[in-house]
């Protein structure tokens, strides 16, 4: 039998035991958590990304349906009214045209609309619009159309249209004097200004089919010279092999321009009108000027490689392309390069 003296000694032992353990662990704990815990990590400053700069866009190489030819195009289509006389030559800045159409004017003559979309040359002689050229130019779209000036109804025609019209007479952009020569064969259009001053629609579909060769050409009639008529101006071309271009005569001696180039392209397409006199165009000496029907149909003969193929042209509306097509119905195809487009009237020889 213990004691009460015995009984607390063995309490307090217990007790001591047991605050001696309790320590331990506590220590054990404490130990465990220092040990186990990870240091930290001082932040990094935020930082931006540098924006990767966006490149600048490439000009896509395209065709031009005016040419077929590859060329990044740029800029709106712009065509030019120009002198197709002696007292106007040498020109300046037609050996770069695109197409170029040779239509009658008055008395007989003839006078160029040259159309620009490859280069935007400075172009001489600049001469006045007629009241047909609207039609002539609709397939184009809203082009840019130069021209020096022109009777009223004429412009009323003009600017009743959707052509954004360049007239010298009315003080637009783009004009000067090459005063080597007298007026007024002598005005000179900078269509690199007007390009850049004026808002016009660029190159479209008018028609023409491209194709460097033809399998038709190989029984075709040989055609090393064209000779026509547009009004009672004599208009003829001849092959050369070596530039594989139609080069314009006058009088069988090659048309040359300022720069020393000759006036060539690799087609001719002879296209033949209705045209009418327009009694409200008439100029100082009493001469009518002619209006050219092109919306409609009729006959062409294109000549390209030396060759000639027969065919058919019809235009349906004024936005229409003209189409062309042979005697059996198949398109008729152009060589790469530009044209020469003649409109001349029924039975002109050709």
């Amino acid at each position: 039998m213990r004691s009460a003296g015995s009984d607390e000694s063995a309490g307090f032992v217990v007790r001591m035991i047991t605050a001696v353990a309790v320590g331990a662990l506590a220590a054990t704990t404490i130990g465990g958590c220092s040990s186990d815990a990870k240091p930290k990590v001082a932040s990094s400053p935020t930082t931006t990304a540098t924006p990767t700069p966006t490149p600048t866009p490439t000009p896509v190489e395209t065709i031009n349906p005016l040419t077929g030819l590859p060329g990044s195009l740029t800029g709106p289509v712009v065509a030019v009214k120009i002198d197709d006389t002696a007292a106007a030559r040498p020109s300046m800045g037609l050996e770069k045209a695109d197409v170029i159409y040779i239509e009658e004017a008055e008395g007989g003559l003839s006078r160029m609309v040259a159309v620009f979309a490859s280069a935007k040359p400075k172009v001489m002689a600049v001469r006045s619009i007629r009241s047909s050229d609207p039609e002539l130019l609709g397939q184009y779209g809203r082009i840019i159309i130069v021209a020096s000036g022109g009777a009223r109804n004429p412009l009323r025609v003009l600017d009743g249209s959707s052509l954004h019209s360049v007239i010298n007479d009315r003080g637009q952009v783009g004009f000067l004097r090459d005063h080597s020569r007298p007026a007024p064969y002598n005005l000179v259009s900078d269509l690199a200004k007007v390009s850049a001053a004026v808002k016009g629609d660029g190159v479209r579909n008018v028609g023409f089919t491209w194709a460097a060769s033809d399998p038709r050409l190989v029984g075709a009639k040989t055609a090393a010279i064209v000779s026509t008529r547009v009004g009672s101006t004599s208009v003829g071309f001849v092959w050369d092999a070596k530039l594989a271009r139609y080069v314009r005569t006058i009088d069988r001696r090659r048309l040359l321009t300022v720069s020393g180039d000759p006036v060539a392209m690799p087609n001719v397409l002879v296209q033949v009108c209705q045209i009418s006199a327009d009694r409200s165009d008439i100029d100082v000496n009493h001469n009518v000027s002619m209006y050219t029907k092109t919306i409609g149909s009729g006959r062409v003969v294109l000549f390209r490689n030396g060759r000639r193929i027969e065919g058919t042209w019809s235009r349906p509306s004024l936005s229409a392309p003209t189409t062309f097509k042979d005697a059996a119905g198949n398109p008729l195809l152009f060589a790469p390069g530009g044209t020469f487009v003649a409109l001349v009237r029924p039975g002109s020889p050709v």
